[in-house]
Formats: structure tokens, C-alpha cells, sequence
């Protein structure tokens, strides 16, 4: 399958745009039945009490990008609880001399009628969310992502999933479309199907979509990598991340035709057969691939490292993908930031402002305690977030 990532070429040749949400408006979204907020600065701090909707907020936005948002939530749990089971979210998305309205939410449910998302731009309806990844990219940071390092290898591959859908918003169907074909070739080894036309069509489906969701995911990997050697600081607060993949496709593709890299995992799938009907699975694939992190100045893994480490050297892999955002789609990312600045003492959080502000992104952090957010400057516009409702600070 052809990939339809952004080569060096036209993201060193596309012009870098900076997109502001000036308008962010919803309806019946979690813990508000109605809301219209109007921003006019480059970061958003929101403060409040814990359980107040910060949170809500974020995700609101990130459903403007693919994917299933900040929290992976089916779409029906993000209805407010004593509305009509819909919901809707909206933004006004500006540039200097340009202006659209990106929207997207769910019907009320109706009998024999899934609910599924829609779409629109400008109150037109548009079939996918693809045409979104045109007008604003997001990359996002919450307190779930902070076991990243120690926790199971699934997790890893879902966070390296979503770096790879903010530089190609394509990669979440080919995802998809690769889980329906290890289903199907489960299906058939699990009810004994010893036909090898069935099972060389099942296996060459999925040869062909594993190496394509390898190849986005080794592409993205191989570009940060190579983006984080070239700005790093060895003095920053957030060290720099020493990144790469671990896979049977993955340690191939590096110096191996994609053709051929596909003809030798069919061949794994069909010498495998009689394992993989006994373990139930697929145990060889981009399934069962890892994110590789490293602290890159100590040289150590990463889940050796401090809790407190850890979340720096998440942080400093998270700057580094919105550069990397920027860089090859030609568009800065909406950076946002759930519950982070209470993490950091004052020279780290001083450090934290600073390295945001050299992205020229736009920024929206949550935090409990407004003290945190003192050193954002004039630059900045805090609010009060108390339930469904939004105010100036």
C-alpha cells in the first residue's frame, strides 16, 4: 500500500502556518450543556478544582484531529449525562487571511441508527476527518501518558500510533484496516481452515498492511530520531529522547526493499500457522512491535530513570514531535497540556514556557493551581473553569 507521508522535500518547501482556535463552542459535550468561549491569545491557561471540566476541554479540542481524542472514549460516553445523547463541538480556526470552522459531534441516538462522528468545514458536511489534518494539527500531553515508559508495550505502540496520525492523518485506516485483517486470519486458524488459498489470501492481506502501518510508524520514528540529534541541548530541563523501534518488519525495513520485507513476513505467517492457532493470536507483527526510549544524556532506558526524570524526558519527546508536526506538514500544532505545570519547580516550569513559546504554537494548559501559571507573562489568557461553565481568571 502506498504511504502517503510528506517528503523531506516538500516539508523543508512548505511554508510553516500557525493556526489560532479564536472560538472554541460546544453543545452538550461531557459537563457542558452549552458553552462559547472566545480566545484571543497565543497560550490558554485554565485553572480550577479538580473534576470542574478542564479536562473537557482538552478533549474537545482534540477531537478537531483523527483519532479518538485525549482520552480514547466511545463517542457516546462524551454526551452530557442529562442531555440528548448527542453532542457537538466547534471551532474557529484563524490564519492571517483566512478563516474556517471546523465541527464535528454525534446525533442523539435514534432506534436502529448507529451514531457515528460527523464532519464539517465551514457548516459543510465533509466525509472524513482527513480534511481537518488540512487546516490544524494537534499533539497533546496528559497525567495518563506518565507510566509510558514502565507500562506495557501496547501502550507504547498507541502513543507511537498517535505521533504518527499527526504527520499522517491516513495512518489510522491503515491501523484499522491492518486489526481487521489479523482478525480474519485468526478467525480462520482458530476454526481449523486448512485450505492454503484461504489462509496465502488472508496472509497476503495482512503482509500487505503490516508493512505499510511498519513503514509510517518506522518513517516518523527514523524522522524525530534524526530531528532530535540535530536540536538537542544538553543543558535543557528536558532531556533529549533517544528513540527507535523494535520489531521482526521494523529491523528490516532500515535497509530492505518494502516488497521484499513483505514476501519474508508471509512466510513468517505461514511457517507460524500451528503457533499462532495455539496461542490464539498473531504473535509475529507490528502488533507485538515497541517503542524504544532511552534517556538520551545518561544513555539509560528510560523506565530506569526517576518518576520525575521520566516526565521531563516525556516532555521533551512531546516538543520534539511538535517541531517534527510542524516540520513536515507545514502546519504548527495546537499543543495541549493536561495538568502539567504543577509537575515542575519554578525553573523547570520557567523552562517549559519558554520552549513553548520558541514553537509558535498555540497552547492550552490545565492546572489546579492558578500560581503556576504567574510566570506565562501578558502574552497569556488564564481562565476559571468551574462546572459548565468558562471565565476570565
Amino acid at each position: 500500500m502506498a504511504l502517503r507521508m510528506i517528503s523531506a522535500a516538500e516539508s523543508v518547501a512548505a511554508p510553516t502556518r500557525r493556526p489560532r482556535i479564536r472560538r472554541l463552542t460546544l453543545s452538550e459535550f461531557r459537563s457542558y450543556p452549552a458553552l462559547d468561549l472566545r480566545v484571543d491569545a497565543d497560550v490558554i491557561a485554565l485553572t480550577g478544582d479538580n473534576g470542574a471540566g478542564k479536562t473537557n476541554l482538552l478533549e474537545a479540542l482534540s477531537f478537531l484531529t483523527p483519532g479518538r481524542g485525549l482520552r480514547r472514549s466511545d463517542l457516546a460516553e462524551c454526551a452530557w449525562d442529562r442531555g440528548s445523547g448527542g453532542w457537538a463541538v466547534s471551532a474557529d480556526v484563524r490564519e492571517p487571511g483566512s478563516s474556517v470552522q471546523l465541527g464535528t459531534g454525534i446525533d442523539p441516538p435514534a432506534p436502529g441508527v448507529s451514531q457515528t462522528r460527523r464532519y464539517r468545514i465551514d457548516r459543510a458536511p465533509v466525509s472524513t476527518i482527513r480534511d481537518f489534518a488540512d487546516h490544524a494539527r494537534a499533539v497533546w500531553l496528559t497525567p495518563a501518558m506518565d507510566g509510558l515508559f514502565n507500562g506495557p508495550a501496547g501502550e507504547r505502540r498507541r502513543f507511537l500510533d498517535r505521533l504518527v496520525l499527526a504527520v499522517d492523518a491516513d495512518h489510522g485506516s491503515r491501523v484499522n484496516a491492518l486489526e481487521k485483517a489479523l482478525r480474519n486470519r485468526n478467525r480462520l486458524l482458530e476454526d481449523n481452515i486448512r485450505d492454503p488459498h484461504w489462509l496465502d489470501a488472508a496472509e497476503r492481506e495482512v503482509a500487505e498492511m503490516a508493512v505499510a502501518v511498519a513503514a509510517a510508524r518506522f518513517e516518523t520514528v527514523s524522522r524525530l530520531a534524526g530531528l532530535i540529534r540535530q536540536t538537542r541541548d544538553e543543558a535543557s530541563a528536558f532531556p533529549w529522547a533517544d528513540v527507535q523501534l523494535s520489531g521482526f518488519i521494523e529491523d528490516q525495513l532500515g535497509g530492505e526493499p518494502a516488497l521484499e520485507v513483505e514476501e519474508a513476513y508471509r512466510r513468517v505467517l505461514r511457517d507460524n500457522r500451528g503457533r499462532d492457532a495455539a496461542a490464539g493470536r498473531t504473535l509475529i507483527g507490528p502488533q507485538s512491535s515497541d517503542l524504544l526510549v532511552r534517556h538520551g544524556p545518561k544513555q539509560t532506558d528510560a523506565a530506569r530513570s526517576s518518576t520525575g526524570e521520566q516526565k521531563a524526558l516525556l516532555v521533551g519527546l512531546i516538543l520534539a514531535h511538535a517541531r517534527l508536526v510542524s516540520e513536515m506538514s507545514g502546519i504548527v500544532p495546537f499543543v495541549l497540556l493536561d495538568e502539567i505545570a504543577a509537575h515542575f519547580d519554578p525553573t523547570r516550569r520557567a523552562a517549559l514556557y519558554g520552549g513553548l513559546e520558541q514553537l509558535g504554537a498555540q497552547v492550552w494548559m490545565t492546572g489546579a493551581d492558578a500560581a503556576a501559571f504567574e510566570g506565562l507573562g501578558d502574552h497569556a489568557q488564564i481562565f476559571r473553569v468551574t462546572p459548565g461553565k468558562v471565565q476570565p481568571a
